[in-house]
This record gives C-alpha cells, structure tokens and sequence, in this order.
C-alpha cells in the first residue's frame, strides 16, 4: 500500500509542480501588472455576469416554451375528451369494455380526424382507462404504465391535470414527456383518458437555444478580454513610461521628462510630472551648487586661516613665555588666548578633515598593524583628563596580536574620540575599552556609565555639533565635530560606528572594522549594549582567548 501510495506521488509529482509553479507565476503577475489585474477581474465579472444572464434566458425561454405546451395540450385533450364521449356513446354497450376502449382509442390516433389534425400541441400517444370496481383491475387501452400513480389519483377525483414524466421513446431510451388526463363522461363506469406529449423536440430546441448562449458567452468573454486590454494599455502605457522616466530621473538625469500627447487626463498627467521634475532639479542643481559652495567656503576659509592663526599662535606663545612677569591679571589672560588658540586650531583641524570627506578627496593609508597599539596610544592620550575627572579607565585587550588592515591615525583618533566622549559624559565612573576580533573583523567598544542616550539620540550623537545637553560643559574641549569625524573614517574602512543607550544606564559606542579592507561586514565580534558592568567587574572575553586587563587609577 505505501509503496503504490509513493509511486502515485513520484507520477503526479510532475504535475503537482507544475501546478504550483504556474500558481506562482499567476501569483507574481497580478502583484506586479496593473493590465494583467485589469482584464483578469474584467474577464471575471463579464463572466459572472454573462452565467446569471445565461441563466436567467434559459430559465425564461424554458418557462414560457413549457407554458405554452401546457396551453395546448390542454386545449388538445378538451378536443381528445369529447371525441372519446362521442365514440363511447355510438358504440354498442354489449361489446366488451377494451374493445369499445380500442375503437375510441383508434378515432383519437385516426390522421383524419378532427382532434388529431387540428391541435397545435403536436403528437401525442392516447391512453384510456377503464376503472373496475374491484380493487387492483382496470381495463386500458394504450401503455397505461406510462401514467404516474399521483396524476391518476387526481383524474379519478374528477380534475384535468398534468404532469412531467419520463417514457420510453422510439429507440428505447427514457425521454421527457409531458401527460394530461382528464375524466370522461360515458356509460363505462371510470373511464379516464390520457394524453402523452414527447418532450423531444422542445429539449432539442432548449439544447441548441444553450449551446448558442454559451457559444455567444465565449466570443463576448473573447471580445471582452481584448478590450479590456487594449484600454488597460491605454492607461498602463504612460504608466509604464512615468516609473521608467522616474528611475532614470533617480539615477541623476534630470532632464529627463515624459512626452505629451493631446489634451486628455495622460496629458495632463505627463505635464504635472514634467513640471515637477523641471522644480526639483531645479531645487537639486541649486542645493548641489550650495553644498559645493559651502564645502568650498569652508574648506577655503579653514586654509586661509592657517596662515593668521600661525602668526597669532606665535605672538600667544612669546607673550606666555613672558607671562611670570606679568601682572596676574595680564598672566590669566595670556593663559586663557594660549588655551582658545589651542581649541581654534584644534577646530581648525577638524573643519579641514570633515571638509576632506565631504568633498570625496579623503585618504586611506591602510596598513597592516596590531589594533592593539592605536587603543594603547589613544588611553594614553586621554590619561590626563581622565585623572583629572576621577574616572577610571578598564582596558580590555585580547593577549595575541590582533592584526588588520587599517589607517592607524584614523583609528587612533576614532578610539581618542571615543574615550574623551565618554569620560566627558560618564560622571567619574569606569570607562571600558574592549578589543575582541574573529576571522573577518575587528570590534572596539567603549562603554560609561553616565548620563546615557534618550530614545532616537543614537543616530542624532553623530550629528556635527549637536550635544545631548547643551548646559553641559565639555571637559575634553572637544569642538563636536569628533564623532562626526569618527563616523566617517569608520565609512571610509568600510566600517561601522554603532551607538546606544539608555538613560541614566550609560552609552555604549562599537567600532567594527574588516581585517581586510573592501571585505564587507557581515556581523560584528562584540555585542551592541549600553549598558555598563560594575567597577568591580572583570569583562569576561566572548572569544577562547584569555584576556588583558589593564587599568588606569584614577587620580
């Protein structure tokens, strides 16, 4: 049984693909064609339509083709009833009851008489009854078994009645057949006489009356179809030309623009789109010229300033080497231009980069190194203002090498970034700096447990000079460039700078980079979360290697 059972599923497996195959085809154009939809639901309400309409014709031509035979097979077996009463009434009465039956019978089928060559019902076959006063026996001419029992039982109780049956025809099979049977008034005591109309010839008619419906209700459907898809492509047409002329407006062809032809809703339709691609390129060529004016204003006036600020810088430093001997008042103030010019340079530096990246001329000097150096130069470059706020800085580093291919000053400075963002925000409490690498990448986190990230501030911290709290004072005197600057050197390793955090719980910032460059990211060796673990806490490495700790006290 399971063997056949398999066999039969290996034969119609074929099949049964094909089927969900097509499915799936049928399936996939009507979401992506708008004529395919148009002429499917087209076609099928013209085709429900025209089944209820066929219907209700064929109802209607059968009802009123039946009406009319009832009509005339009444008025036939009236004409029928009163030969058989005349031919009863002139027989002898002491001949046998079928015979006197069989000679009304004969003057009924007779061509040449009156109720057979002037009724309009068509042929008919005569049957007469003769009910005997015994139970059970009758005496009938004709095939008396052809009546029903029920259209008998409505005759004997004195009423012309008809019904639909079924009889034998001339080859033998049943066909319809409708029956009237009326009482007659004679000397045979329950005499009853039936009239049997073959339906043939109407069911003929009916069946060529549907097969010219149906055959009209496919050429309809047929004629239907190809309207519908000539006026669906009417419409899909310009539709069609709209999204391609839009693609290529997206690609960077701002001229390009849909043709117009009359003065129909299309045309109108492809002169509203013309006048909008003619407004937003217009608003896009001036956009473009303002950024590039703007890069070049600010890369323009950042070089300019070099030169002046070389000068100041020089000035400041004699005056502050002086500055023992001047008043305190005068030795403040040299102390404060010294400490801006330092910020303003710092500036400076930072305009001249992001300009670099906006301006698509920024550099890559990849190398191969040990990721592990730029972390170690970046703590050291923020060992002092960490001393200075108290905060404690936990070093986790894998103990082997962890060689990529990378820009080390830019990683350096991401890392610097990074730390001095955190200690800036972290309230005095530990800052982790977490190195992990895998086969593909290398992943940094620096996680504090300050103030934290409000909900939607992850993508806003690397905005250019936003601030969560703008009353905050920055203790690194950072210019808000910096994780700008950091985003950007993390794209340019084909990298990623991911931040996140909760309030109150601490931010948590992840750097992951390739070990090779142009390899693309497909995850990241450190998990992504805010939250920060306690003073206390050893982090517990997620590779097999054994890890480094190493902290710097706080002052």
């Amino acid at each position: 049984m399971h063997k056949s059972r398999r066999r039969l599923n290996g034969a119609f497996s074929p099949v049964l693909r094909w089927f969900r195959g097509f499915g799936r085809f049928l399936a996939r154009r009507w979401r992506r064609s708008l004529q395919f939809r148009v002429v499917v639901s087209t076609l099928t309400l013209s085709l429900i339509v025209i089944l209820i309409l066929g219907f209700v014709l064929s109802s209607q031509i059968t009802d009123r083709m039946l009406e009319t035979k009832v009509g005339a097979a009444t008025e036939e077996i009236d004409r029928a009833r009163g030969t058989v009463e005349r031919v009863l009434a002139n027989s002898d009465e002491s001949t046998s009851t079928e015979s006197r039956l069989e000679v009304a019978k004969a003057a009924l089928i007779d061509p040449s008489a009156e109720s057979q060559s002037s009724g309009g019902a068509g042929a008919f076959d005569p049957v007469l009854v003769a009910s005997s006063s015994a139970p059970g026996r009758s005496t009938s001419a004709g095939p008396v078994g052809e009546i029903p029992k029920t259209l008998r039982s409505f005759v004997q109780a004195g009423q012309v009645s008809y019904q639909y049956s079924s009889v034998p025809g001339p080859d033998g099979a049943m066909m319809p057949a409708l029956i009237v049977g009326t009482p007659v008034s004679s000397n045979i005591t329950g005499a009853e006489l039936y009239l049997v109309f073959p339906l043939g010839a109407e069911e003929r008619s009916l069946s060529l009356m549907r097969g010219i419906l149906l055959t009209g209700g496919v050429v309809l459907l047929g004629l239907l179809a190809a309207i519908s898809m000539l006026v669906a492509r009417q419409v899909v047409l310009p539709v069609r030309s709209a999204s391609r002329i839009a693609e290529r407006f997206a690609d960077g062809r701002l001229k390009e623009r849909m043709p117009v032809r009359g003065e129909d809703d299309m045309a109108r339709l492809a002169m509203s789109f013309n006048d909008m691609a003619e407004s937003l390129s217009r608003q896009i060529t001036q956009l473009e010229e303002y950024g590039n004016l703007q890069k070049r204003f600010t890369s323009d006036v950042s070089h300019e300033l070099r030169t002046p600020l070389t000068t100041v810088r020089m000035a400041a430093d004699i005056i502050h080497d002086g500055s023992p001997g001047l008043d305190p008042t005068l030795r403040r103030s040299a102390e404060l231009l010294v400490t801006e010019l330092d910020r303003f340079e710092s500036l400076l530096g930072d305009l001249l980069e992001i300009s670099r990246h906006d301006a698509g001329v920024a550099e890559l000097a990849a190398e191969q190194l040990d990721l592990r150096v730029c972390a170690r130069a970046a703590v050291s470059t923020v060992r002092r203002l960490a001393e200075e706020t108290g905060t404690e800085l936990v070093v986790d580093l894998p103990d082997e090498a962890v060689v990529a291919e990378a820009d080390p000053r830019r990683v350096e400075r991401v890392l610097r970034n990074l730390l001095a963002n955190a200690i800036d925000h972290g309230e005095s409490r530990p800052v982790l700096l977490r190195m992990r690498a895998d086969d593909d990448a290398v992943a940094v986190v620096v996680r504090d447990q300050g103030i934290g990230l409000r909900p939607g501030e992850e993508k806003l911290v690397f905005n250019r000079f936003w601030r969560s709290d703008p009353s905050r004072v920055r203790r690194s005197g950072g210019t808000g460039l910096g994780l700008a600057i950091s985003v950007e050197d993390a794209r340019l390793h084909q990298g990623r700078l991911e931040a996140s955090g909760e309030p109150g719980k601490g931010a948590c910032f992840r750097l992951t980079l390739p070990r090779h460059h142009g390899h693309k990211l497909t995850g990241s060796p450190l998990p992504l979360r805010s939250t920060a673990p306690a003073k206390s806490d050893r982090p517990a490495p997620p590779v097999p290697q054994e890890p480094r700790v190493e902290r710097e006290p706080s002052a």
